[in-house]
């Protein structure tokens, strides 16, 4: 009778695990090359890059381009708080993340469109930003609003806008509603480069759309966070009726 036997690489996976687990090898510390790695329990590096790979999945380790493997810090879990003008993690409540952003003025079409509701072609202003506590990244955001409702020198860099940005506000009037649709779904080959993500970690990706109070769309925000790091919060608050009040 046939046995399965467990591959290589797995049986390296569990030496590796075994030594992050009990503190062998620290958080944060940097494994050894992959070569060294591979010399190490002699295989070849693509048997020891599949053991990685083990590993990078489960969330233990995260390879940084360019600097190697290293034991991933526990996670420190940030929480989404539905409603308008409450969102962590961008907001300055979330002081250990550093929030970067990119400004640019694009042409609508496709999905754009249709969430903001404008002829193709229009120019709006996109805001992509990036969330990071030390090396590691907690959230992906495109903000987009058309391009008249931005104010005179926001996609110039200038900072009193650029930290607006941040806190994810529609930079006039608060709108009149917000709608939020929530979803999980494995991450695209870019959110899972952009967030260092392993092929086994979902991602939650919330679809914010605001208008005010002629229903007119004044920003479409596509927000992307690793499943693993965030919570999700939602309160309703229900409205009484004046009227019935003062019977």
């Amino acid at each position: 009778m046939n046995r399965s036997v467990p591959s290589r690489h797995h049986d390296i996976a569990d030496d590796l695990r075994h030594q992050i687990t009990t503190l062998l090898i620290k958080p944060g510390e940097r494994l050894p090359s992959e070569a060294d790695l591979a010399d190490r329990y002699k295989v070849s590096t693509v048997t020891l890059r599949s053991a990685l790979a083990v590993l990078q999945g489960e969330g233990l380790v995260e390879k940084i381009h360019g600097k190697g493997n290293f034991v991933r810090r526990p996670l420190r879990k940030i929480m989404y708080v539905g409603g308008w003008g409450t969102l962590d993690p961008w907001t300055a409540a979330e002081a250990a993340l550093r929030v970067t952003v990119r400004t640019t003025t694009v042409q609508g079409n496709g999905h754009l469109t249709s969430l903001l509701k404008v002829p193709t072609g229009s120019p709006l202003a996109e805001f992509f930003c990036t969330s990071h506590e030390g090396e590691s990244p907690h959230g992906l955001a495109r903000i987009y609003i058309p391009r008249d409702l931005a104010p005179v020198g926001v996609l110039r860099d200038e900072s009193p806008w650029r930290e607006a940005v941040t806190r994810f506000a529609v930079l006039n009037s608060p709108p009149a509603a917000v709608r939020e649709t929530v979803c999980a779904h494995p991450p695209t080959p870019d959110e899972a480069s952009a967030l260092r993500l392993g092929s086994v970690v979902a991602v939650l990706a919330i679809t914010r759309i605001a208008t005010d109070a002629t229903g007119r769309v004044v920003e479409a925000a596509l927000l992307v966070f690793p499943g693993d790091r965030v919570d999700a919060v939602f309160t309703t608050h229900h409205v009484t009726d004046e009227r019935q009040t003062q019977r």
